[in-house]
């Protein structure tokens, strides 16, 4: 199964290890998932390695009980000379349950070189469309 450069999916249950005292998913955890898909996404479109320069925002929009399985949707929204700008939606999904959107966020990725350093993106292989 494959997915277009410059996309991720994710899927992740929340078990009791990734819960707060609340019983719901600890905002942390859904953040390092949220890094995860985005940092899946940003490589997948420049084909290299990225790194992330910032989080310029995130909003957890329902608590999400132990048992859920988040669905993380990571897309790129806008390609720069070396960085790019990655989205993330995640939803939680139980059996009999519809869907609930439960947190979103937006992440600056940066293609690095061996050494960290910013490298320009190879853009000539990207769609017309998302260049």
């Amino acid at each position: 199964m494959t997915t277009p450069a410059g996309t991720a999916e994710l899927r992740e249950l929340v078990l009791p290890v990734h819960a707060n005292h609340h019983g719901s998913l600890f905002a942390g955890q859904g953040l390092q998932w949220m890094a995860k898909a985005a940092f899946l996404a940003g490589r997948g479109l420049a084909q290299r390695e990225v790194v992330m320069a910032g989080v310029t925002g995130v909003d957890f929009l329902a608590p999400v009980p132990i048992g859920r399985e988040m669905l993380l949707r990571a897309w790129v929204g806008r390609v720069g000379r070396s960085s790019m700008t990655v989205c993330v939606a995640g939803a939680a999904h139980a059996p009999g349950v519809p869907p609930e959107d439960a947190l979103k966020g937006v992440f600056e990725m940066v293609a690095v070189d061996a050494k960290g350093r910013p490298v320009a993106i190879d853009r000539s292989y990207l769609d017309k469309e998302t260049a």
